[in-house]
């Protein structure tokens, strides 16, 4: 049986707004796994859907460049260790000035970012020279670059860097297209439409929903009709075009889009899916002064 803390429950809270009484039970449940234990709270009709963003965890910034035509663009996530240094001028330059070389040389991956040539220097070079002067690790984590030559592409970035997005779109306007980008931001769908949907996923919501029927006490006989009937509440959740504008909520992405069509896009949240440290910071001072 795994150990249930308090930072694991106050963990569940976050993620699924429960209570904290309901989120020890779920953990006690389900053994200690995050990821059972909210289902098993949607389950019981107690937590939402959780939101994908996942947990935020490592400071740094998320960066983008769009070139003047807007026909190429590229997003970066570059990670520090503390939020100081994250909103320093010379980290944001240094992320910048990365985010616009990986939209004109098209690297393949990170390794291939690392090794390529900025300014006489391998980008590894700049890095580990920039981790001299600013006195913490600084890591290169993930990118993406498109190149459109018939439309154009829109990016925002949120709360500084927070969070960034890359909208590719056919036609339309930069007002348009940075509405949508800042829309994607702020609602994170995970597809344009529900064919981009994941069937895994949506198997899985599926799976939640029939249980939350049956919870309720509904006869298995309808359970599946309730279940069809509650599965595009999940779309209108997932699906870009489906979703209220952020704007305008009277209104769905698609009617403000009109004729202009969605690609592709990306949306990159600061730190998900990495974990922080957990630190004492009494203990570190001390640690210090007894070095």
């Amino acid at each position: 049986m795994a150990k249930i803390d308090a930072k694991m429950v106050k963990e569940l809270r976050e993620r699924t707004g429960a209570g904290m009484m309901d989120c020890k039970k779920a953990l006690t449940e389900t053994d200690g796994d995050m990821d059972k234990a909210i289902d098993y709270l949607r389950e019981k009709g107690i937590a939402k859907a959780e939101k994908k963003a996942g947990r935020i965890a490592s400071e740094g910034v998320v960066a983008a460049y769009v070139a003047d035509d807007a026909k190429v663009a590229a997003l970066v996530e570059i990670n520090c260790e503390t939020d100081f240094v994250a909103v320093t001028e010379k980290f944001h330059e240094l992320c910048d000035k990365i985010a616009k070389h990986i939209a004109e040389t098209n690297p393949a991956d990170v390794d291939a970012l690392n090794a390529s040539t900025l300014e006489g220097k391998t980008v590894a070079e700049i890095v580990t020279e920039a981790v001299a002067s600013i006195g913490e690790k600084i890591s290169l984590r993930r990118f993406e670059r498109y190149e459109n030559a018939s439309g154009r592409i829109a990016s925002y970035i949120h709360m500084g860097g927070k969070i960034g997005v890359l909208v590719d779109l056919s036609g339309g306007t930069a007002e348009i297209g940075k509405d949508v980008a800042m829309h994607i931001a702020a609602s994170a769908p995970t597809a344009i439409d529900r064919s981009g949907v994941k069937a895994e996923d949506l198997e899985h919501e599926k799976e939640v929903l029939r249980a939350q029927a049956l919870e309720e006490g509904k006869p298995e006989k309808i359970v599946e009709r309730m279940v069809e009937g509650r599965i595009n509440k999940f779309y209108q959740e997932v699906c870009l075009l489906e979703q209220p504008f952020v704007k305008d909520p009277d209104k769905k992405v698609q009617e403000i889009l009109g004729d202009v069509k969605v690609e592709r896009f990306v949306r990159f949240e600061l730190g998900e899916g990495l974990e922080k440290k957990s630190e004492d910071f009494a203990a570190e001072v001390a640690a210090q002064i007894k070095g």
